[in-house]
């Protein structure tokens, strides 16, 4: 009898398990542990159930790490942006990905391993549909988005790898920059001046703002290509 309540309840357990608590419980994995945290071991340990159930809905740790991305993604393509405008919508989007990035640091690394699949796509589109909006000729808008898209990863994730470079290595930001700039505005002002005259402005700018500075800059250039 025993035996049979727990065959039972092992069989509720497997039908209730979905790709989404699987996806879910991976992002908890990995937001906590990074990329080596997420195991098929860890995974079945936190939702109660053996690696096979797992294996049934997921194939490997790639396809799980994509589909974790994917929904990271997916949430912050589609969450209300402030902005009416295609200018600002790309500015609002821009910045929710360099925010979700910082949020979860493995995603910035999981999006360059996925190049042309449905998380880049996601980015792509919702960017690229807010390009042509903006009147880019037919002809620009791959080069375009791509250059955005690039910034917006590239960036959004150098920004998450500094932050988890500095809790790994237990580092205090502000001490860390102080430093940084002392060393700066200690080079050779010949070899370097402009490092050296910029070191004073390490010590307090702000990541997000330089983010946005520089997508301006690329809006700024779009539409001065336009009007050519």
């Amino acid at each position: 009898m025993k035996q049979g309540k727990r065959a039972r309840s092992k069989q509720r357990r497997e039908e209730s398990l979905s790709p989404d608590r699987i996806v879910e419980a991976s992002i908890a994995l990995l937001d906590s542990s990074g990329e080596k945290g997420l195991t098929f071991r860890a995974l079945s340990e936190r939702l109660a159930t053996g690696p096979g159930a797992i294996y049934w809905h997921i194939a490997s740790k790639d396809e799980l790490l994509i589909a974790a991305c994917d929904a990271i993604v997916a949430h912050t393509m589609n969450a209300p942006v402030d902005g009416k405008t295609p200018k600002a919508i790309i500015r609002a989007l821009a910045l929710a990905m360099f925010d979700a990035i910082d949020e979860h640091p493995w995603v910035g690394s999981a999006l360059t391993r996925a190049p042309g699949q449905l998380p880049m796509v996601r980015i792509l589109e919702r960017i690229g549909q807010q390009i042509r909006a903006l009147g880019v000729p037919a002809e620009d808008e791959w080069a375009t988005v791509s250059a955005l898209l690039g910034y917006i990863v590239g960036v959004g994730g150098q920004n998450a790898a500094n932050t988890q470079f500095a809790r790994e290595q237990g580092l205090d930001r502000s001490n860390f920059l102080d430093e940084v700039s002392s060393v700066w505005s200690q080079f050779d002002p010949d070899k370097y001046p402009f490092t050296r005259s910029v070191a004073g402005q390490l010590r307090s700018h702000d990541d997000r703002v330089d983010f946005l500075a520089g997508i301006d800059l690329m809006l700024h250039g779009i539409e001065s290509t336009r009007g050519r």
